[in-house]
């Protein structure tokens, strides 16, 4: 088994305790004494019951994590965290909204979806006090299409602010397509050709999005592979990564860092505890 140093830590000092009684916990050098001088103590509870045993090793491990987050939430009101902001942006909600939300993501990632949907339902709880700025996170090594389509968003965007921010909300509502379908595979005998074949469809649905938000393709295509297009999508790349976002989705809430698609209630509890800090 190949468990981390804290949380072999944390179950062993359980098991100490356990060993020596109802008196005072050991100190952590006592502790790391008695491990070190005597391993078979935890090796022998270990094989004793060993599903009891990793019973243990995950309700420590969730706490763990729990007590991380909160620790990391709290820091978050402490010292928020400030991500740029230009005018250069699409914004869906109030221009002069209380509470910022910048939303690292993923065009082609499934928990980015469900992200975006939690944005609208945000955006609806709070009308007037809420705006979410966009920000680009595509991870090319597992969504191949995703900065192909984080550059034609921003491309939109450049001509059309609004009509940009419909794109988003297409490209999320018909998500699927941006994925390899059955037909794709079946007619192509190689990967290069199921890949090619792929890349050329989602070319073409793309094409008609653009087209029934009244721009030309053709334009919009050259523009998003501008380079200042490739600065912008890079420059967001390396805030999240700044900010410690590994994946996506990620979102500063005010600064307050959310690392993942949680439930709407998360997000409330944040920007209720920002408003309320306002007053």
């Amino acid at each position: 088994m190949n468990f981390s140093k804290s949380i072999f830590s944390k179950v062993a000092l359980v098991t100490v305790m356990g060993l020596l009684g109802a008196g005072c916990a050991p100190s952590a050098p006592q502790l790391q004494k008695v491990m070190e001088e005597h391993p078979e103590i935890l090796y022998a509870v270990m094989k004793k019951d060993p599903a009891k045993f990793i019973d243990v090793v995950n309700e420590v491990a969730e706490a763990a994590k729990g007590q991380k987050e909160q620790q990391q939430f709290e820091e978050g009101f402490k010292n928020p965290m400030v991500p740029e902001i230009t005018d250069n942006r699409t914004i869906d909600g109030a221009k002069d909204a209380a509470i910022t939300v910048v939303e690292y993501s993923d065009f082609q990632c499934p928990y980015c979806e469900r992200g975006h949907t939690t944005m609208g339902e945000l955006l609806a709880a709070y009308p007037g006090k809420v705006r979410v700025i966009f920000k680009n996170y595509p991870i090319e090594r597992i969504h191949p299409q995703a900065m192909k389509v984080s550059k034609i968003y921003e491309a939109i965007g450049t001509k059309d602010r609004e009509k940009a921010s419909k794109f988003k909300h297409e490209i999320f509502a018909n998500q699927e397509f941006l994925n390899p379908s059955d037909a794709d595979q079946k007619s192509s005998k190689s990967r290069e050709a199921v890949m090619a074949k792929y890349s050329a469809r989602v070319d073409a649905d793309l094409d008609k999005m653009i087209k029934g938000l009244g721009l030309n393709p053709g334009e919009i295509k050259k523009i998003s592979e501008t380079e200042e297009i490739a600065a912008l999508i890079k420059k967001d790349q390396e805030e999240a990564q700044k900010f410690g976002f590994s994946g996506t989705p990620g979102y500063l809430v005010n600064g307050v860092a959310v690392r993942g698609a949680y439930p709407i209630d998360h997000f409330k509890q944040i920007v209720d505890r920002h408003l309320a800090m306002k007053k």
